[in-house]
């Protein structure tokens, strides 16, 4: 397992009753790829840290009720778990909450610290219903503990029907960063070519890799209201605009990641959390997008869930998470390299995935 490279950057999760996640103790490092059938629970993992950021924007009950009450966050529900517990660590520090539900379907914390590896747990709070992280323990590891939660970034790419954000036209200055399903797109772009030329220019050489027609994009503020820009881009040789919806919906996707992975560092999330990256990518787009996940986390943490053979090919055995579901619990198990060496004298690793050699495929 590669190590992570910041302390704002997560080395273990503790997780207990959440979705198909009964229990699990998962050791991270810099990339970390879930592997696994559907429905194993890999997305459940990624969606945890979604449920972190709406409890740090102090939008925990909004969270709950869209997704329909504690019992569809809880395993199997309250009748079978009573609570969901959450330990995370990073650095020298930590975050710890236990969260129950309460009879008008909500979550309440019965248990929520800060945690520090030289003095252990220090209580903040306990019987509330949105996080008093931003109060913290007015001690001095406030100031390492909440910006590094905040610094995990769940992103999701999938959207891209006419009525996706991204292809819809937006303000220009939303272009502080890139929001989590690009809906800023165009406005992060123009900005990153008028400041960040030279990152500019490495993404529309990275798109064109795996999209040759690709030309360049063509940003400029609406004709009809400058403060709004949309996302429109030209062919290679030409100089006819298209507008977004005339992408595929790989190619669109393709772009998205780009930007995100080859983003000027300092933008980027410490952590940068993707679900299903490869969707609707040819398997050469595939190739270049892991090639950006492996140079990205030599820097950020990186932790992605996949189902594409051809992206655990280019992955050492190390960077892999199998997530198997078992009498509907999720576990999993990070793979030993060295006890796969004599089977990757001869296969892929892809290959020996889909032979279920390191598991991670359907079972009854």
């Amino acid at each position: 397992m590669k190590p992570v490279t910041a302390p704002t950057q997560l080395t273990r999760l503790v997780l207990k009753g959440y979705k198909s996640i009964q229990a699990c103790d998962l050791e991270l490092g810099a990339l970390n790829v879930l592997v696994g059938a559907n429905g194993a629970g890999k997305s459940n993992l990624i969606g945890f840290f979604k449920l972190i950021r709406e409890m740090t924007d102090g939008n925990l009950q909004r969270h709950v009720a869209k997704a329909g009450g504690p019992d569809a966050l809880l395993h199997f529900g309250r009748k079978v778990s009573e609570s969901l517990r959450c330990e995370l660590y990073f650095g020298h520090n930590g975050y710890q909450a236990t969260l129950e539900p309460t009879l008008d379907n909500r979550l309440m914390f019965s248990y929520e610290a800060f945690w520090w590896d030289v003095s252990g747990p220090r209580q903040i709070g306990a019987g509330h219903f949105e996080s008093k992280c931003k109060e913290g323990t007015r001690t001095g590891i406030d100031e390492y503990v909440l910006p590094a939660m905040r610094s995990w970034s769940v992103y999701h790419f999938h959207d891209t029907s006419d009525e996706a954000r991204v292809k819809q036209p937006h303000a220009i200055n939303d272009n502080d960063y890139l929001r989590p399903d690009a809906r800023n797109l165009a406005a992060y772009l123009y900005r990153l070519y008028q400041t960040e030329r030279a990152h500019y220019d490495r993404i529309v050489r990275t798109i064109q890799l795996a999209a040759p027609f690709f030309g360049d994009f063509y940003l400029r503020p609406s004709p009809a209201n400058k403060e709004f820009i949309e996302l429109e881009w030209v062919e290679r040789g030409q100089d006819f605009p298209f507008k977004a919806h005339v992408l595929s919906d790989g190619t669109l996707r393709f772009i998205c990641l780009a930007t995100l992975l080859l983003q000027p560092e300092q933008n980027r999330p410490d952590s940068i959390l993707v679900d299903e990256p490869e969707l609707g990518l040819h398997p050469y787009a595939i190739t270049v997008l892991a090639s950006l996940f492996k140079s990205a986390a030599k820097k950020n943490q990186i932790i992605v869930s996949t189902q594409s053979v051809e992206l655990v090919n280019e992955l050492d055995a190390e960077d892999l998470i199998v997530v198997d579901r078992d009498r509907g619990r999720s576990t999993f198990q990070r793979l030993d390299a060295s006890g796969l060496q004599d089977w990757l004298e001869e296969y892929s690793l892809g290959e020996l995935w889909k032979k279920n050699v390191i598991g991670g495929r359907p079972t009854r």
